[in-house]
């Protein structure tokens, strides 16, 4: 109880800035469970749907692909059926992987630029209540002559400012860097799984001609 009286006297004495920096908490906090759950809701096994998806291709089962890659909510299932839908169509799979895979990384990386910025932001907040804090601070020799623990005290009050923005800017960094680890994985096997769906096209047509000659 005690821990919380001065946490909350510590808040007011760092001004009216420290709601922004509380603001920028909850935002980069909120920002961390969205994309959390984003991306548990688009990972799965690479290496299994993979070799799932590659034995279909390899039996030229391309309606079973496609059925394969609809059941999964993952990103790289629904680069997967972008291109074998338009292999199936008979359209341009390249410009379609390419656009899926430019889509699902776009996705990916949502929300990540606000992070970045509240990196920025945060420490610039936190200097600028410091600043503040010290103009009244040194205020005090207009009414106070002769009184130097009244300016160090209101000094160390405006650094909390400063310090609460910099432990703001820390979270959101981590946070962003965390992420982007993340967002890097999924690319990858992304990239991973186009590869794959590319590959596949020659080993098509070379069966259709095949049937064809047979014929």
């Amino acid at each position: 109880m005690e821990f919380i009286k001065q946490t909350i006297d510590l808040f007011h004495k760092g001004g009216p800035v420290m709601y922004l920096l509380v603001a920028c908490s909850i935002f980069v906090v909120t920002i961390a469970i969205e994309r959390f759950m984003y991306y548990r809701k688009v990972h799965t096994n690479n290496h299994v749907f993979r070799n799932k998806l590659q034995a279909s291709l390899d039996k030229h089962n391309l309606t079973e692909a496609i059925q394969f890659c609809q059941q999964s909510p993952a990103a790289l299932a629904q680069v997967a059926v972008a291109g074998l839908q338009a292999s199936h169509r008979g359209a341009h799979v390249d410009i379609a992987v390419e656009s899926a895979a430019s889509l699902a990384a776009a996705n990916l990386r949502e929300h990540l630029d606000d992070l970045s910025t509240v990196v920025t932001l945060a420490p610039l907040l936190g200097l600028l209540g410091t600043v503040i804090g010290m103009i009244g601070s040194f205020s005090v020799f207009n009414v106070q002559s002769g009184q130097p623990m009244a300016i160090t005290g209101g000094v160390g009050e405006a650094l909390i400012a400063t310090a609460t923005g910099l432990s703001v800017a820390t979270l959101a960094l981590l946070t962003h860097s965390y992420f982007s680890r993340r967002v890097n994985k999924f690319v990858t096997e992304i990239e991973q799984v186009s590869a794959l769906v590319l590959g596949y096209m020659p080993a098509k047509k070379a069966a259709r001609r095949d049937t064809h000659e047979i014929a």
